[in-house]
């Protein structure tokens, strides 16, 4: 099942087809097709090292949203996922590349707005912040540019890469390439938020 199925959304809205952030995208082919090699190594700026609160290790033998659950830095995520009805999209077949805003990402957005956010009202709400930190396709981080990519939320996101590290919108990436058996994560430090929001 693909990613449009899964989350509802139009395929068209899913997949840009135009590319512009990745070497060889793998959420932009049919399934099945082959993986050409790269036609140039482009070398990636480092990504800024992990700090204490984001997680460490990888999971390749779990889902997305078992990685989120089973680390202490993804407790307010697994929430919102749950409250979105997203977990078991997360837990499909993806594969995913995630956007993961620690417990101290939230803890960053003005007072109130989570606790808002979480509220059964504004569920529409919550499903476009948080579709707007996926993007389809596994993406890892040998294979970020800078570039504009649309997001499962139907916007596209900046990435920006540089001597300085990885920055998708005003979020940096502070731990790239954690596994999961359904795709990868890559943890922020900021919630980006879908420009109509």
């Amino acid at each position: 099942m693909t990613a449009s199925a899964l989350i509802g959304l139009p395929a068209l809205a899913q997949v840009n087809p135009n590319p512009s952030i990745f070497n060889e995208p793998p959420y932009n082919r049919a399934r099945g097709a082959q993986a050409s090699p790269p036609t140039s190594t482009t070398p990636t700026a480092p990504v800024a090292p992990a700090t204490s609160e984001a997680p460490t290790e990888a999971s390749s033998g779990t889902t997305i949203t078992a990685v989120a659950a089973s680390n202490d830095s993804f407790k307010i995520l697994t929430t919102a996922l749950q409250a979105a009805d997203l977990t078991s999209t997360l837990s499909g077949e993806g594969p995913f590349t995630v956007f993961a805003p620690t417990d101290a990402a939230f803890a960053k957005l003005p007072a109130g707005t989570l606790e808002a956010l979480l509220k059964p009202e504004n569920k529409e709400t919550l499903v476009k912040i948080l579709t707007y930190h996926v993007v389809p396709g596994e993406v890892t981080s040998s294979q970020l540019k800078s570039g504009e990519v649309t997001t499962v939320e139907g916007s596209p996101v900046t990435v920006n890469v540089d001597g300085g590290g990885v920055m998708v919108n005003k979020a940096t990436v502070v731990q790239p390439d954690i596994q999961a058996s359904n795709g990868v994560i890559h943890v922020v430090d900021t919630v980006i938020l879908p420009p109509t929001l």
